[in-house]
């Protein structure tokens, strides 16, 4: 008997939105869920594990990939190309897997295009103020590379409409619990059109 088909949670943010974390408590919390591993160019941070946190490629096997047409979806972000691979995400799917993906707005784009029942989520932080601080926090880079970081961030964070779900990472503990409910199919209260988040949206867009 085949498996009913399985499901494609997109997750994408600005960063320093704090996806990352949020992502780690989600598989934590709910071990159904799989982690889709992207490919990458950028070197690996300490601590990272090739092929556990990402598979660490050079650019030309990624340009290689590329022509090949491999990816579900690929971008460039911060110099580095990032990518997710078509036949993973695939067979994954057909096995009726719970597949989740944490990508930018770019790649969420394109896996739209390719497979538009993937269900897609945003992450916004409370305020202009906090996502600058959680830039500066984590970041040991210069004052131009944290603005230059804080430019692209509110960029991204302009293509929140975009997606099905969009979640406040105000508190951590209700993000999560909301994330819960998205993969759990209970997500309604997530719901991008609801106003309040198109007028935080605004006002984190404001004099940008």
């Amino acid at each position: 008997m085949t498996p009913p088909r399985g499901t494609l949670f997109v997750i994408a943010a600005p960063s320093g939105a704090g996806k990352t974390s949020l992502v780690k408590a989600l598989m934590e919390r709910d071990p159904g869920l799989r982690f889709s591993v992207s490919y990458t160019t950028r070197p690996p941070r300490p601590r990272e594990v090739d092929g556990q946190d990402y598979h660490f490629v050079s650019e030309a096997r990624f340009a290689a990939m590329v022509a090949n047409d491999e990816f579900l979806e690929h971008a460039k972000v911060f110099d580095n190309s990032y990518g997710t691979g078509l036949a993973t995400v695939r067979e994954a799917l057909e096995r009726g897997e719970r597949l989740l993906l944490e990508i930018d707005w770019q790649g969420a784009r394109q896996v739209r295009k390719r497979l538009p029942e993937a269900s897609t989520i945003f992450i916004l932080p409370p305020s202009r103020a906090s996502l600058e601080e959680r830039l500066r926090q984590r970041s040991t880079d210069s004052e131009a590379v944290i603005q230059r970081r804080l430019r692209d961030s509110v960029e991204d964070l302009s293509h929140w409409n975009e997606f099905d779900y969009v979640v406040v990472n105000d508190s951590f503990e209700e993000a999560l619990r909301a994330l819960e409910d998205i993969v759990a199919g209970r997500g309604e209260a997530s719901a991008r059109d609801r106003p309040p988040i198109a007028r935080m949206a605004a006002e984190l867009l404001r004099g940008h």
